[in-house]
């Protein structure tokens, strides 16, 4: 099953996080800066780490030179991607996010 969701980047943010919902999309903060795509790397990296998939399951199908993104997730659910913006900002306990 895959999903298409609308995120808004915040490249160069201290930490990195996920959430809250801001305009309608979800808020994805990356310590990446937004060159060669270092941004929208990172941003694969961790939703793909915080949804326990492969990066490959993740791939920016709109603006992938915007801070608004379009992103289809493979292997997902709606309900799976839910619990993951009810955790906690900084991620799972114990989590290190880089």
């Amino acid at each position: 099953m895959a999903i298409t969701i609308d995120i808004l980047v915040q490249p160069r943010a201290s930490r990195a996080r996920i959430g809250p919902m801001h305009d309608g999309r979800i808020k994805i903060a990356v310590t990446a800066p937004p060159v060669d795509g270092e941004a929208n790397a990172a941003v694969i990296e961790l939703l793909a780490r915080r949804l326990g998939i492969a990066r490959g399951d993740i791939a920016v199908i709109a603006g992938a030179g915007s801070r608004r993104k379009t992103l289809r997730i493979e292997r997902v659910t709606r309900a799976q991607l839910e619990a993951v913006l009810e955790e906690p900002a900084g991620g799972k306990a114990g989590e290190k996010i880089e």
